[in-house]
């Protein structure tokens, strides 16, 4: 939708098999994330499953460090730092609801 909306429709036809093997597994892939999501969100709390979802971001960064020997820079770093942050935050809300349980 988008490519008809910025008028590059012409040039679809030059993008080759691998690429567009490619770019139809990425949608697939991103369906099925979709799904799963909403799903986990039905059958699990929020609080736990959205902050899992959004570490995505930094499992992502991380294995680009990895296999990909890609540079670091100071927005990898904030990012990586909020998600810690945030995963901090899930590990308090546990031990919070059960020190009031008790």
């Amino acid at each position: 939708m988008i490519v008809f909306l910025i008028g590059s429709q012409n040039q679809i036809t030059s993008i080759d098999g691998p690429t567009l093997l490619f770019l139809v597994l990425s949608g697939l892939a991103t369906g099925a994330s979709w799904l799963c999501y909403f799903h986990a969100l039905q059958i699990g709390d929020i609080n736990k499953v959205v902050p899992i979802d959004k570490s995505s971001t930094v499992l992502t960064i991380i294995l680009a460090l990895i296999f990909l020997h890609e540079g670091i820079n100071i927005y990898k770093v904030i990012a990586i730092i909020i998600t810690a942050g945030i995963l901090l935050m899930i590990e308090k809300k546990d031990l919070v609801s059960i020190s009031l349980k008790r």
